[in-house]
């Protein structure tokens, strides 16, 4: 009997044991685990725990399904909500439509290309590539117009020094100035219509260079003289000029300098081979130079430049020579047809070389030299009005269309609308000048298709919205370059090969 009873001490010792033990928690080892768990019981699961184990539809620790809850749960399976594909639904994630766009785009180009290269065999050749730039091995007419161009750099070089030194007064220096400019637009030009053997790939190439050193000396003469207004200012109102900054804006490491210690031959060629148009004192600047990034930069510019030359070669040319016949001799439906084969890869060849320029060469040449300000595009392909295109596409350009040229106008009391149509003019005679000079004919294609842009704008935004204005902005990129290439085309064809073929 004495053993019942002292059995039943026991059995009742445990089971207040077991209960005392359900209330409270094992404490942990260290006070740093007490700290980042304070809720670690076994009666009182972590609530986070729970809830993730609940959206995964996993058993809680610790804890049983409530019953209740969940036949409720089963009970519902409907909400108000809107399909994915519907406006109203704030739905914008499309990243796998786009990847399926790109996979459509290589097949189907590729299934171009195979049947090229089944028709024509392989045309890429290098020694042509070599050919369209020279046609004498021994006579390099423009490489010797591009070194020639440091004439023009020192002229406005000097006559900033004059200037800052008052040698040359401001009407002297500007008509220095005006002099230089003028003779490095015709003097080009000129070597490229009188010398037969300058080509038409190196005469563009070398009025390229002539027309980006046009616009950096004149943005490098509105700045030098910003700077000498400036100082006019400071010197009657005893204050320091913007064009020096105050020595709390320096930071430490750097190098100011301020006018005219910026009248130096490293300042200017720094200028000279940076990547933008828009002259300053000080430009912003990059820490050190990433070899990594520049190596990438560097891969991608040989990369594609040898895809762009040889898809020229295999795929745009042979289009261009059979579209090579008189418009009066094609009716309506072969001329489109002809535009639309002539579409697809000159667009594409744009594309890369949108990214080979604008993107590889112009990082690579910006990480070289420490330049800081690497925006040289904008999300242009978002483009849902024509203006918005061509503010974002081209950067540089549009800084110093910007700059130097419609704010000017705009102070000199013109109207945005008469400005906006100045820049646009400004730009169509830039077209023409690279386009109708080295092919020695002048029939203003490039020009019109520029002038074209003006009410093509207006309608756009005006009638476009949206989606709609991005499809029309697509399609008149697609489109219009393609319709210039043709008709330059079928003008060249008639005048070299017409006679012959007669």
């Amino acid at each position: 009997m004495g053993d019942l009873n002292s059995a039943e001490t026991i059995t009742r010792k445990r089971r207040s044991t077991l209960s005392s033990a359900k209330g409270s928690s094992f404490q942990p080892l260290s006070d740093s685990h007490a700290a980042a768990s304070p809720r670690t019981s076994l009666g009182d699961p972590n609530p986070e725990d729970e809830s993730r184990d609940r959206r995964e539809g996993n058993k809680p620790k610790g804890d049983k399904w409530r019953p209740k809850n969940d036949i409720s749960a089963r009970l519902s399976c409907h909400k108000t909500q809107q399909s994915l594909l519907s406006s109203s639904s704030g739905y914008s994630n499309y990243r796998g439509v786009l990847n399926w766009c790109v996979v459509m785009l290589v097949l189907s180009n590729a299934r171009l290309f195979l049947e090229n290269l089944l028709k024509y065999g392989v045309l890429v050749d290098p020694v042509q590539v070599v050919s369209l730039f020279l046609k004498d091995p021994y006579s390099w007419p423009a490489a010797c117009l591009v070194i020639v161009s440091n004439v023009f750099i020192v002229v406005a070089l000097y006559t900033e020094r004059q200037l800052s030194k008052g040698s040359f007064s401001e009407r002297v220096g500007f008509l220095v100035h005006f002099v230089n400019l003028a003779v490095m637009l015709t003097f080009p030009p000129a070597v490229v219509l009188v010398l037969p053997s300058v080509t038409p790939v190196g005469g563009a190439f070398a009025l390229g260079i002539y027309t980006i050193l046009f616009l950096k000396l004149y943005s490098y003469k509105d700045v030098n003289l910003w700077c000498r207004e400036l100082s006019t200012v400071k010197a009657r109102k005893l204050v320091r000029s913007v064009s020096c900054p105050t020595p709390h804006h320096f930071h430490r490491g750097e190098h100011k300098v301020c006018y005219p210690g910026n009248l130096t031959i490293r300042d200017m060629y720094y200028f000279v081979f940076a990547p933008t148009l828009c002259y300053e004192l000080n430009f912003p600047r990059s820490p050190e130079i990433r070899m990594s990034f520049l190596l990438r930069r560097l891969f991608e510019m040989f990369f594609f430049i040898q895809v762009l030359v040889g898809l020229t070669q295999q795929w745009m040319i042979p289009i261009i020579q059979s579209s090579m016949k008189p418009l009066e001799d094609m009716d309506l439906s072969r001329m489109t047809e002809r535009l639309l084969r002539l579409a697809v890869p000159n667009h594409l060849l744009w594309l890369m070389f949108f990214y080979w320029f604008f993107h590889s060469s112009m990082n690579f040449t910006a990480e070289l030299l420490r330049f800081g300000d690497r925006q040289f595009y904008k999300d242009w392909w978002n483009s849902e009005s024509v203006t918005y295109f061509w503010q974002n596409w081209n950067i540089p350009v549009h800084k110093w269309c910007l700059r130097h040229f419609y704010k000017p106008l705009l102070r000199k009391g013109f109207s945005k609308i008469a400005s906006q149509s100045a820049v646009f003019f400004l730009s169509a005679f830039f077209h023409e000048y690279l386009v109708s000079v080295p092919l020695r004919m002048f029939r203003l294609w490039a020009f019109t298709g520029m002038m074209a842009q003006l009410p093509l704008a207006w309608f756009v935004g005006r009638f476009l919205r949206g989606n709609y204005g991005n499809a029309a902005v697509w399609i008149s990129i697609i489109i219009g370059q393609p319709f210039a290439v043709l008709m330059y085309v079928h003008d060249y064809y008639v005048m070299h090969h017409k006679q012959e073929d007669v």
